[in-house]
């Protein structure tokens, strides 16, 4: 029975419709804006729920994941709402369900149609993997289909940014699916993010090609051991091309194993490859609006909902849901700094021109973003800046650099963030080169 607050409830500018699938912590909901009749999909997290299943850390990092990663191969974060009891993921909505389906309901691909979506998912583990984002839980139950039958990687919950290395550079956290985790995660000596996906993406492609796991086994121990020595036999009907990358890819030395360098150069993976591009943040998707974690006013809420709070309360009211880490540090690609900054948009844009112009740059005013220009013959660089706001006395500014001298950003980024930043948050990471 569906719930009355469920039935019709409005949340900000969404109309939440129908069910689209439910967890143990939460459901996922139909949305349509009512501004321009998009659908998407609403994941509605119980905060309750998170903390009684110790999985706020998870939360914590698929949103803050999904918010680097714009490519049309990955599943987008749209905005995050918070309320007293619940949390909000407003996310694309992919409608052709998931691969695991599609792989269930035809037995298996073709070579032709199994390659096409073979290339996507390497474009986006490649693009995550250039943003230093690792998944770590890569499998069809994951990976989502378009009505155009175009793939979308989705949950990041488990996924692993660079401050999760340690000091050896290795990843230690054992995770992911049994039949899918590369066997350098099993052994817990330390791994490589990017060869343990690259392992699962080769599990994936045997799985759609041939319609059954690689490795599989009742007995975990078992399993494992087959995972271990790479114990398969590829099918002799398969094509030689697609045999190689499959042996190459399911190498059970990560060492020797194939890297996504050699897989695209790869003859059986280049036939009919098109490769697609990540979008740009200064000329695509302007016309969406950036993420956002928000408060909706009171006449954008009907139905018998909880009172929605500023995500900034939330944080107060629970050290289990901070998500100041979100705003407050540098971001997976090393190049990208935020601060929050109490002044208003109008004195914000006056006072970074002024700082600008201060330290010898110009600046260009382009599709709502400001670009810091030096061009000066002994070094260049290039940084877009750009205003988030959070509430209407509080913005984020985001500070990313396109390219450059790495010194001389980090002194752009300590001046404006020390004369602008709020005195709580003017501490920010180092971007490296």
């Amino acid at each position: 029975m569906v719930r009355a607050e469920e039935r019709g409830m409005r949340l900000g500018k969404y109309e939440l419709g129908r069910t689209l699938g439910e967890g143990n912590f939460g459901k996922v909901k139909y949305a349509k804006n009512l501004e321009s009749g998009t659908g998407f999909a609403v994941k509605i997290l119980e905060k309750k729920r998170i903390l009684e299943l110790k999985i706020d850390d998870q939360i914590k990092r698929e949103i803050g994941t999904l918010k680097l990663l714009k490519h049309p191969n990955v599943v987008r974060l749209y905005e995050v709402i918070a309320s007293k009891t619940k949390i909000y993921m407003v996310l694309e909505y992919v409608t052709g369900g998931e691969l695991f389906d599609k792989i269930a309901s035809k037995g298996r691909l073709s070579e032709t149609e199994g390659r096409k979506l073979f290339q996507q998912l390497i474009d986006a583990v490649s693009y995550c993997h250039d943003k230093g984002v690792f998944h770590r839980d890569l499998k069809p139950e994951n990976v989502l289909v378009d009505a155009k039958g175009n793939i979308k990687i989705s949950d990041f919950g488990l996924s692993a940014l660079p401050q999760h290395f340690r000091d050896d550079g290795l990843l230690h956290t054992t995770c992911g699916s049994p039949n899918y985790v590369a066997p350098e995660v099993l052994a817990n000596r330390g791994y490589d993010g990017a060869t343990s996906d690259l392992w699962s993406c080769g599990v994936i492609l045997f799985v759609i090609l041939t319609g059954y796991l690689p490795f599989d086994d009742k007995n975990l121990a078992i399993l494992y051991q087959k995972i271990f020595r790479g114990d398969t036999q590829i099918p002799k009907w398969l094509s030689p091309g697609a045999r190689s990358i499959i042996r190459r890819i399911l190498d059970p030395n990560p060492k020797t194993r194939i890297t996504i360098g050699q897989i695209k150069a790869d003859e059986w993976f280049k036939q009919d490859y098109m490769p697609v591009n990540p979008y740009d943040d200064d000329d695509k998707y302007i016309e969406d609006e950036p993420i956002s974690i928000h408060e909706p006013s009171e006449n954008d809420i009907q139905g018998d909902v909880p009172t929605f709070i500023n995500a900034f309360q939330l944080i107060g009211m629970s050290s289990y849901l901070d998500l100041s880490g979100f705003f407050e540090k540098e971001d997976a690609s090393e190049r990208k700094i935020m601060f929050t900054s109490n002044y208003s948009q109008k004195d914000l844009i006056e006072r970074i021109e002024g700082i600008v112009s201060e330290m010898g740059f110009r600046i260009q005013k382009r599709n709502g973003k400001l670009k810091v220009m030096d061009l000066k013959s002994s070094c260049c660089l290039s940084v877009a800046a750009e205003l988030f706001e959070l509430s209407p006395s509080l913005y984020v500014v985001e500070l990313r650099k396109s390219y450059g001298d790495s010194t001389l950003y980090r002194q752009l980024c300590n001046k404006l963030s020390n004369d602008l930043g709020n005195c709580q948050t003017q501490q920010i990471l180092t971007a490296k080169a």
